[in-house]
């Protein structure tokens, strides 16, 4: 099948190219919307002059218009380009703000955390998404979706991280169009009293409501938690552990409120509403019934970002079971993404969900049917054993290398938690909503609570089992960008050489190959060749790393904690070997003398003079007679310093104008090669 022979898959890649450009190239917005005006207005001529919407020049025209579109949207969410977006407000001290809550994120280990809507800021009518962070307080309640406040504090920018290859929290937020975070005590803020209601506050006082229910019921700790996660996107109350067993077996996804239960919800509601077709318009009353249902279990599970996306996506999926015409899927999956980056937020393409629902969806409608033509067993249940193989299969080849980029590791046993799950993801999924209507309505029998309690915990164990399986879990590896582009390249023409069987798609799937493995030699090339010395950030840890090629040497006080810095550093550099040391006085690299003084201070009188001076565990000294003695021409100090301390040495280097460098903000020190 032709895929670029659809006209809505053609003008949907053109509204991405336009997007990413958009993305990567200021353009503001005055440039694009003309162009685009322009080419809107030619379209025009074309169709009234020719009377019908065909010819080079209309597709040409058409083309360069998607593409225009896609900048003025990226060009759209740009702050700048906004005038009443709270970055284009003069800042005075003290910064005033009202604020809207929109949405409860995870909290950490010591606070809240919440993404709320700027209406005011200094007194100006403003806009924009700003965070907001609480220290954990059980005295004060916590804030709810539809909450206003009014502040009293600076903003603080997001930071980026403080060593390298680590997760850039920074670029993540700014894919959201969050810029600044408001941190909140219990003397800066006020809560309004009557603020206004939206739907979102209503989906979360609903799914509140629903898990109050919940909790008075006979449910186990990690069932409940589970319960919450599959029907309500609430995956907070979920131990550490459970989570790392669904990540290992490769079976995350199903804690998600996603496309995966969005689609089964819809193949029960075509199930159990086939009846109404035989009515008058039967069929296109069940489309409606089945939309408002899906939008109505959006609205229970609170209406997120991702439940939004998968009910979107699957509400043109039921219309292209409405249409009846399975060639038309491709249509209906280009169509409902052209919307959601139009109408609902084009930087949707950047998350990390979104690429890989469509990714899944996409490999599924496409590589599936492949899958049943290169074998049909006639026994009924291998033949249905090998569909729900096929269907796991073309999922993960699909998501394969974008969770390689972004997570660097492969479930080996997928298809296994995928097997045991899956096909009854349906029955827990369908006795679920019928448990907790029960539990709602107050009529919900023992046993039955029973029943399903036994079941989530019966899927705990079956993943907890496949987790343990340690040897089919293949950690750490590494995959740049380069590689994610030339794994699909391959996939895709791997799918085109097994169909078309043609010399030339078979010609390109070797080329493909030829390329990954030219992009990965070449990329050991460069780390053979690199060398570096750094100080990583790691509050109380001193950690200093020596990488040499593929190798590693990390001088630390604790090992175990300096694994948080290895494990990304190794997969971004490509590490192959890592050794741990014990950290010493003295280092050597690149013919610069390097000291390091620890908590005694101590060092010898004849050291003489060194070029870098390292401050760790707070050492008691005398900061300008140590100036004065070893003349460094720079001075670092760590993370495993006390603050106080750091603030009085980047005060005396101040005075003596000497570098000073502290890890805790302007993050890792690299010593440069001269």
């Amino acid at each position: 099948m032709h895929l670029l022979k659809f006209i809505p898959i053609k003008l949907t890649i053109l509204l991405v190219l336009g997007i990413l450009f958009g993305y990567f190239f200021d353009t503001g917005v005055e440039f694009p919307l003309l162009l685009a005006l322009v080419f809107l207005c030619a379209l025009g001529f074309i169709l009234v002059k020719e009377k019908k919407a065909i010819g080079i020049s209309f597709g040409l025209i058409a083309a360069l218009t998607t593409f225009c579109l896609g900048i003025l949207l990226m060009a759209r969410v740009e702050p700048k380009n906004a005038n009443d977006h709270y970055l284009n407000i003069i800042s005075v001290e003290p910064q005033n703000w009202k604020l809207k809550v929109t949405e409860v994120l995870k909290s950490t280990a010591y606070s809240d955390r919440y993404f709320s809507e700027v209406s005011e800021y200094n007194s100006f009518k403003a806009s924009g998404k700003i965070i907001l962070t609480k220290a954990i307080d059980s005295t004060s309640r916590k804030f709810q979706v539809d909450d206003e406040l009014v502040v009293v504090a600076p903003k603080d920018e997001v930071k980026p991280p403080l060593n390298p290859h680590q997760f850039n929290y920074r670029n993540y937020m700014l894919n959201q169009g969050v810029f600044h975070q408001l941190k909140l005590n219990t003397t800066n803020y006020a809560l309004l009293e009557n603020p206004s209601r939206t739907i979102k506050g209503y989906a979360a006082s609903l799914r509140q409501n629903i898990i109050d229910k919940l909790k008075q019921t006979d449910f186990g700790t990690d069932e409940l938690a589970i319960i919450q996660a599959l029907f309500l996107g609430q995956r907070d109350d979920i131990s550490i552990e459970t989570y790392t067993n669904y990540k290992n077996a490769g079976a995350v996804h199903i804690l998600a409120v996603s496309g995966l239960h969005i689609g089964i919800i819809l193949l029960l509601l075509e199930f159990l509403f086939r009846p109404i077709e035989v009515l008058p318009k039967g069929k296109t009353i069940k489309l409606i019934l089945i939309v408002l249902l899906l939008w109505g279990f959006a609205l229970l599970a609170g209406l997120s970002p991702s439940v939004v996306r998968a009910v979107t996506m699957f509400s043109f999926v039921a219309y292209a079971l409405y249409l009846n015409r399975p060639s038309n899927t491709f249509n209906i999956l280009a169509l409902s993404m052209f919307f959601i980056l139009l109408v609902i937020d084009p930087l949707l393409l950047f998350d990390v969900g979104f690429q890989m629902s469509y990714s899944a969806v996409f490999a599924i409608v496409w590589i599936y049917p492949f899958l049943q033509k290169f074998w049909f067993p006639k026994n009924w249940l291998l033949r249905k054993f090998w569909q729900l193989l096929s269907v796991s299969l073309a999922a993960q080849l699909g998501v394969l290398p974008i969770s390689l980029y972004y997570f660097h590791q492969f479930p080996g046993l997928f298809f296994v938690s995928n097997l045991l799950i899956v096909p009854f993801l349906g029955l827990i999924l369908g006795l679920g909503i019928l448990v907790i209507a029960f539990i709602l309505l107050n009529i919900a029998p023992n046993p039955l609570i029973e029943l399903y309690n036994s079941i989530i915990g019966f899927m705990n164990s079956i993943i907890e089992w496949v987790a343990q399986q340690e040897a089919f879990i293949f950690r750490h590896i590494p995959f740049d960008n380069v590689q994610l582009v030339l794994a699909y390249c391959l996939l895709i023409s791997m799918i085109w050489m097994l169909t078309k069987k043609s010399y030339k798609y078979t010609l390109a799937f070797l080329s493909c190959v030829l390329c990954l493995q030219l992009w990965t030699l070449y990329s050991q090339h460069i780390t053979n060749k690199k060398e570096q010395f750094l100080v990583a950030h790691q509050t109380k840890n001193s950690i200093l790393a020596h990488q040499k090629g593929n190798q590693l040497n990390i001088y630390t006080y604790d090992s175990i904690p300096s694994k948080f810095f290895t494990t990304p550093f190794q997969i971004g550099e490509r590490i192959e070997k890592i050794q741990f040391q014990s950290i010493t006085n003295a280092y050597r690299f690149n013919d610069k003398k390097i000291m390091v003084l620890d908590s005694l201070g101590i060092y010898s009188n004849n050291v003489g003079f060194v070029d870098y001076l390292i401050l760790t565990q707070s050492p008691k000294i005398n900061l300008d007679r140590l100036i004065d003695s070893l003349r460094p021409k720079v001075l670092i100090a760590d993370g495993s310093n006390y603050l106080s301390y750091t603030k009085r040495w980047e005060q005396t280097c101040a005075k003596k104008e000497l570098p000073f460098h502290y890890t805790g903000e302007k993050g890792a020190y690299t010593f440069v090669l001269d």
